[in-house]
């Protein structure tokens, strides 16, 4: 507890900092080089196949908080929420043979995996959770990937200062048996505060890279033109792209 503690606050401090270091092109350089580290580090100490722990229902949270966005005010999503969501679209494109606009009542059809896990913010908290949901790869198999797909992108109904919500992974990732899109929070339909109707769970990495309000799934061979170049809303702001745990 004590170590996790420390990372915790040693994250913390490095994302306070890192928007100023950024602002430089040395800066920016030397979070490029860093964040290629981390990524070359994580793939030589661990094996991004293995599954994320899994938990005892007794372990679940008695209140799992929410963090960033709990509430969107843009867009429609207020009249998307006062009516249940029924019309709640989530599309399927990019870099597909067989694009897909699919209904939550089509999402919820699918072969479902619930899983028990732990969320780590990098604010400094964690929680557990029981989390149902179709698994991503059923989604991009039925849509059919072509070949230049190197990244998923996920869309996102919230907008933060001004800019919509993004985040974005690669294919080890987004063909985890444990990367779902999940509907469900400890067996009730997700709270607004926790991504409703429909959130990602990337059980490997760090909680901002687990998308909420998701709109979209696209696959891109690049994220080079998308936000600011680095793959998600909080990384095109200093935030390292692979935060594997």
């Amino acid at each position: 507890m004590r170590r996790r503690g420390f990372l915790a606050a040693l994250g913390a401090a490095f994302v306070a900092g890192c928007n100023k270091v950024a602002e430089s092109e040395a800066g920016a350089g030397m979070l490029a080089a860093a964040e290629r580290w981390h990524r070359g580090a994580h793939r030589l100490l661990t094996d991004r196949k293995a599954l994320a722990p899994e938990y005892p229902r007794s372990e679940i949270s008695p209140f799992f908080r929410g963090n960033g966005s709990t509430d969107p005010q843009n867009g429609d999503y207020q009249q998307q929420a006062a009516a249940g969501f029924a019309d709640w679209r989530l599309e399927v494109r990019g870099l597909v043979d067989n694009p897909l606009s699919l209904s939550l009542e089509n999402i919820r059809r699918l072969p479902q995996r619930t899983q028990v896990t732990r969320h780590d913010c990098v604010e400094g908290w964690s929680a557990i959770g029981e989390w149902t949901g179709p698994q991503l790869s059923v989604l991009l198999d039925a849509a059919g990937l072509r070949e230049e797909a190197k990244f998923i992108v996920f869309r996102c109904a919230d907008n933060l200062n001004g800019s919509d919500y993004y985040e974005s992974v690669d294919m080890i990732d987004a063909f985890h048996p444990q990367t779902i899109i999940a509907h469900s929070l400890n067996g009730e339909p997700l709270p607004i505060r926790n991504g409703a109707p429909l959130r990602m769970r990337i059980e490997r990495q760090l909680g901002y890279k687990h998308a909420k309000y998701l709109t979209a799934i696209e696959a891109v061979a690049s994220l080079d033109d998308i936000g600011r170049g680095h793959g998600g809303y909080w990384e095109d702001r200093g935030y390292q792209w692979y935060a594997g745990i």
